[in-house]
């Protein structure tokens, strides 16, 4: 799993421990008869009765983890394109829930019974892709989080924007990544990097596309459901598609659980979740990239892409 490279200031730091004295302590924030959702809650409330009490010291921040509102999956375009798509293997109406399911009970039954990769088509010699929803970088308070983030799993397996982009761009794999213009008062409508190389050191170089010149792209969601948070499961869904019909090439269906970490505020801390799948063997860590080069492979593709 990759880590946070983010370093709090040193007045984060002091109020976070603070926080810890009062939340840890609490009563029954870690009690066997309660939901994850019932535990993160009672943190919550605690960390805002925590920084209402406390006299912050000058430029301390206090309780930015509470001030989080659950993700919006449909709030962008990108969002609302990415929940109408209809794929083939919708997911069932009934989850398989049932009353009294422990976290790892309901976990394990959908990794059984719903995640994995579904191909339905594969096209070779793919030298660009089109990168339809690009993830922001999370912060430690999303990843704190039990509703801040829509899809932590595919966050976790997958990474931001940036992430993606050094991986899709590079030797032996594509020789493009195309994303939608954030700014499309100059008349571009689309984004392209290509990768500039100077010895060993690589720089992608961005330039503005007016025309999309990837047929194939791909786009994640969350999946939204009355009992997966609140037992501290989240599911999402990658789907690779045909950019000019809409045709779905494949999708991942992944889970990931969190709720059992002690040491942090919430009890929530995604980047240390159990996952499913958790890749096939002789593939990296990175999924994502992995499915695409199964898929869409480029002309030379290295499905491995270990030490990346």
């Amino acid at each position: 799993m990759k880590q946070s490279r983010r370093m709090p200031s040193l007045f984060v730091i002091a109020g976070l421990l603070s926080l810890a004295l009062v939340t840890l302590t609490g009563a029954g924030l870690f009690g066997k008869d309660e939901t994850v959702g019932e535990r993160f809650r009672k943190a919550i409330e605690k960390i805002k009765q925590s920084c209402g009490i406390r006299r912050l010291a000058p430029g301390e921040v206090c309780g930015e983890v509470a001030k989080l509102k659950p993700a919006d999956p449909l709030a962008t375009v990108e969002g609302r394109f990415a929940h109408s798509i209809k794929i083939p293997n919708p997911l069932p109406e009934d989850s398989g829930y049932r009353s009294g399911m422990t976290s790892e009970q309901y976990f394990d039954h959908l990794c059984r019974t719903e995640a994995g990769e579904f191909i339905y088509k594969t096209v070779e010699n793919v030298e660009g892709i089109f990168m339809m929803r690009p993830r922001k970088e999370a912060t430690d308070w999303e990843l704190e989080h039990l509703y801040a983030l829509e899809d932590p799993y595919g966050y976790v397996t997958e990474g931001s924007a940036e992430t993606g982009r050094e991986l899709l761009v590079r030797p032996g794999a594509y020789v493009f990544v195309e994303e939608r213009s954030s700014d499309i008062t100059k008349g571009a409508a689309y984004r392209r990097y290509t990768a500039k190389y100077n010895s060993d050191k690589k720089t992608l170089v961005r330039e503005d596309a007016e025309v999309l010149e990837s047929r194939y792209g791909y786009v994640w969601r969350g999946i939204a459901r009355p009992h997966d948070r609140e037992l501290g499961i989240a599911g999402g869904e990658l789907i690779v598609l045909d950019t000019k019909n809409h045709e779905v090439v494949a999708v991942r269906r992944g889970f990931i659980r969190s709720g059992d970490v002690h040491n942090r505020l919430t009890g929530i801390w995604w980047l240390g979740g159990h996952t499913c799948p958790r890749g096939k063997p002789g593939r990296s860590d990175f999924y994502t990239y992995d499915l695409l080069g199964e898929v869409l492979p480029p002309p030379s593709f290295n499905v491995e892409m270990k030490g990346h």
